[in-house]
């Protein structure tokens, strides 16, 4: 096969996959106009393929995909001017495949199976016949196919990777003193500093922290000292001080959601189904290289099974709808049909959390509550 012709999907993974798994020459994509006007679109798939090692010229014709004569005429003109041509059905319209068949002849024809995760040969195209999807990506290359971003996001995944046993540890404080937790993030916040380089903390036993006052919680600094989260702590009637291992614990310790991401991120790396895993990934919705570039947004952890992106966001609070449809977006837009939207709450159960649970099942968002957090029963709801 020297040229592929890709009938545009609004599913990301069916845009680029033929061209991974066949190595054509040169891939077309039939596509509606707005797509081909889509300069950042266009450019950020190159880079897919870059970032793939996957050479390939990419051109991408314009045709309404609810025209099937206008996509039957696109098509024919295709055929005829290029050598070796087969047609991937795997996306597009009813009108697009529609007129796929019309023009197809000889010309070899197959289609992929998200259920079986297989290629297989719909006409003339027996290098494609039940034919297992290989593929495996990571984070960067669902955001590239779909036109975004990943950037740099506030944590060192590589570097967290050598910090699990004191992600243990710190889950096992936070599981201890989960009710007061939130405001005792407060009151660390209050007597420590976020400026680099200055891990020493110290204030009064009661501060004021979010218009409160909020009372050092001793019982969970010694745990914290215990596990190894802060160094020298010494209380007293008058004051409170203690020293911060580094920047990393001291942001896990400022932060009131940390905790809970990094339990979620541990458990995703203790599933060993994931290819890739990135805790605070941060997507540019536009394909820009900063935060300034266009909007962004930030996926508390995310995860690669084979093709299949994993959405994952975490709340210490309860879940609200707002959570819900911004995590739908997301999941639709950078992943679309087959990938994984699952929103996790730490927060104490509430009377009823049916509302909740209806409305993400109707989004098609997976619920993870507090009685599933423990690390095996967390890796085995990960795993489905």
């Amino acid at each position: 096969m020297k040229t592929l012709i890709e009938l545009y999907d609004e599913r990301p993974i069916e845009n680029v996959m033929g061209t991974e798994m066949f190595r054509p020459e040169e891939t077309i994509l039939i596509c509606p106009p707005e797509i081909e006007q889509n300069k950042a679109l266009r450019q950020a798939m190159a880079q897919y393929f870059e970032h793939r090692k996957c050479p390939v010229k990419l051109t991408f014709v314009p045709v309404s995909l609810l025209d099937a004569n206008k996509v039957e005429k696109q098509l024919r003109h295709i055929l005829e001017t290029h050598e070796d041509c087969a047609i991937d059905i795997s996306g597009g319209t009813d009108a697009a495949l529609f007129a796929a068949g019309a023009v197809s002849g000889e010309t070899p024809v197959y289609t992929y199976s998200r259920k079986k995760n297989a290629f297989f040969e719909i006409h003339n195209a027996p290098f494609a016949k039940d034919l297992p999807c290989t593929i495996r990506l990571d984070a960067k290359s669902c955001f590239l196919m779909a036109g975004g971003t990943l950037l740099p996001g506030r944590e060192d995944n590589e570097q967290l990777k050598s910090m699990l046993p004191q992600i243990d540890r710190l889950f096992a404080v936070y599981t201890k003193y989960r009710p007061v937790w939130n405001r005792q993030v407060g009151y660390i916040q209050k007597i420590s500093s976020a400026e680099p380089g200055v891990l020493d903390a110290a204030g009064a036993p009661t501060e004021k922290a979010d218009n409160r006052s909020v009372t050092a919680d001793a019982g969970l600094l010694r745990a914290l000292e215990k596990a190894g989260m802060i160094e020298d702590l010494a209380l007293t009637e008058e004051s409170v001080r203690f020293r911060f291992p580094n920047e990393i614990v001291r942001f896990w310790l400022r932060d009131m959601g940390s905790v809970l991401e990094l339990q979620v991120y541990r458990a995703c790396l203790a599933a060993e189904c994931f290819d890739d895993v990135v805790l605070s990934a941060v997507v540019n919705w536009q394909g820009g290289a900063n935060q300034r570039d266009g909007v962004t947004n930030e996926i508390d952890v995310m995860a690669v099974q084979g093709v299949q992106p994993v959405f994952i966001s975490c709340k210490t609070s309860e879940i609200r709808t707002e959570a819900l449809n911004e995590l739908a977006i997301l999941r639709d837009r950078f992943g679309g049909a087959g990938s994984r939207a699952i929103i996790v709450t730490s927060a104490p159960a509430v009377k009823s959390r049916a509302p909740m649970r209806r409305r993400a099942a109707e989004l098609g968002i997976e619920v993870i509550e507090w009685s599933d957090m423990r690390l095996k029963r967390l890796v085995k709801r990960l795993r489905r």
